[in-house]
């Protein structure tokens, strides 16, 4: 490092790194901090309230247990909250998982730093290269925080369970109350989860002032030297040297020794270590197994639920928006009328579950192959629910309210008939099935396939088609 610093770079080694490379970052790490911060309070003041419940419950079967279970609960939610509300206060420890990306922005605004002249030296970049740097400072300190109030969550967590195990035949509020308490907990680990991944998502700008950085040998050695990587794993400074060599077994050797060793077991070695590889490598698709139903990597240091999680309660309101598209088209000796093209907007409840609304916009394409003429013949609102039944199929069921122009002849037909006047609005009510079938495409990656029966089209003047069939994009 010090030779980095002492030895001048040339006019061709200083890096135009933009501005809003460091723009990005404190933005970013600064909105990120935030709602931590607001997450971590929201999640701490749901368990305190669930503390609070659980206790008044408890206190009607054994008033002096709960007395003492509970009894400094809301002095250390209120330190913790404080906690993480104050800027100034830095937490000792590590902030969980290790996080790559966070790592390797961290580390290259320490050199940049300790490395000004490879950057522009006016006041408005070094200016911005301090306020990135304290963002991403800040945020490190917001995540080791959260590590605490995660060991304190465990800790009353076995509390409340091992004193609310002495208790036999326990009333169904009590249990139902702490296992709400269980799923909060799950909820606020996996919602700190869901942000450091955010963190290892590099928006474009962030990856270009990386890629410019790595481009420098003083930057790659300064990241061996001084990154989170290279403290857990500390290599020493002649690594890569055929001197950081000497003395170290070669291939050859350690194949030679596997060998020794197995002819010294006997005839059936090689069987035997064959037998307890395939026993390893069982236990380890196990173990991954489990991390995958945590949600992926990253899950190791939450608990396993003993409840099926909802994905979707950790992402934000935009996050959980699906957009799509649809069209349907109704037939006249096998020539296409009229066709319905939709827009619409979900919100996803569950993994399993979305509700949404729409809308339609019915095209005429005219009465045959020789009379063709495009035409308006109305529009429409929806409302739609969707939940998945098995694999790629789902319930879907819906509400419509379509608009199409009345006109003359189909009011005389009406009342020489003795129909009731038709209404300008039709309400379709529809229950179905919808598949979703997956195509390798860049923008249609999600097919959607409805076939849908209409229960109102037998009420409206004049009948409608009761089945319809929708071909649909999710995006």
């Amino acid at each position: 490092m010090a030779g980095a610093q002492d030895k001048k770079p040339s006019v061709d080694s200083i890096i135009d790194i933009p501005s809003s490379y460091f723009s990005k970052i404190e933005s970013k790490y600064d909105g990120l901090e935030d709602r931590v911060t607001k997450q971590t309070e929201k999640y701490l003041h749901r368990l305190f309230n669930r503390e609070k419940r659980l206790q008044r419950k408890l206190a009607k079967i054994d008033s002096t247990g709960a007395k003492q279970l509970f009894a400094n609960s809301e002095k250390q939610y209120k330190q913790l909250i404080d906690k993480m509300k104050s800027t100034g206060d830095k937490a000792s420890g590590t902030s969980g998982a290790y996080i790559p990306m966070l790592d390797s922005v961290k580390t290259s605004l320490a050199f940049l730093d300790q490395n000004s002249s490879f950057l522009s030296q006016s006041k408005e970049t070094q200016e911005k290269l301090k306020g990135s740097l304290s963002k991403v400072n800040q945020l490190q300190d917001k995540f080791q925080q959260t590590e605490q109030v995660k060991a304190f969550i465990q800790q009353r967590k076995q509390q409340i369970k091992e004193s609310l195990s002495k208790y036999s035949n326990l009333p169904k509020g009590i249990t139902n109350e702490f296992d709400g308490y269980k799923k909060e907990a799950y909820y606020y680990q996996a919602q700190l989860k869901e942000y450091k991944e955010i963190l290892n998502e590099p928006d474009r700008m962030i990856q270009k002032g990386l890629s410019l950085l790595n481009k420098l040998p003083a930057f790659t050695q300064f990241m061996k030297q001084h990154s989170e990587l290279a403290s857990l794993f500390r290599l020493p400074d002649n690594y890569g040297s055929p001197q950081s060599l000497a003395g170290l077994q070669t291939r050859a050797q350690v194949q030679q020794q596997i060998q020794n060793q197995l002819a010294s077991g006997g005839p059936n070695a090689q069987q035997y270590l064959q037998q307890n590889l395939q026993a390893a490598q069982s236990q380890l698709n196990t173990l991954k197994d489990k991390l995958n139903k945590l949600g992926g990597s990253g899950g190791g240091d939450m608990d396993m639920p003993d409840f099926k999680p909802n994905n979707q309660r950790t992402k934000t309101f935009w996050q959980r928006l699906e957009y799509g598209t649809n069209f349907q088209t109704a037939k006249n000796n096998f020539f296409p009328t009229t066709t319905d093209f939709g827009l619409s907007v979900g919100y996803k409840i569950t993994d399993k579950s979305t509700v949404g609304i729409g809308a339609s916009y019915k095209m005429g394409w005219g009465q045959d192959i020789k009379h063709i003429a495009i035409t308006h013949q109305g529009i429409g609102l929806r409302s739609y629910l969707d939940i998945k039944l098995k694999g790629s199929f789902f319930a879907s069921g819906g509400f419509e309210y379509n608009y199409q122009p009345i006109n003359d002849s189909l009011l005389t037909t009406s009342s020489a008939r003795g129909w009731e006047a038709p209404s300008s609005w039709r309400q379709s009510g529809l229950i179905g099935v919808s598949k979703i079938v997956s195509i390798k495409s860049k923008f249609f990656k999600k097919t959607k396939l409805q076939l849908m029966w209409d229960f109102l089209s037998y009420q409206q003047v004049p009948r409608t088609q009761p089945v319809k069939f929708r071909v649909g994009y999710n995006f």
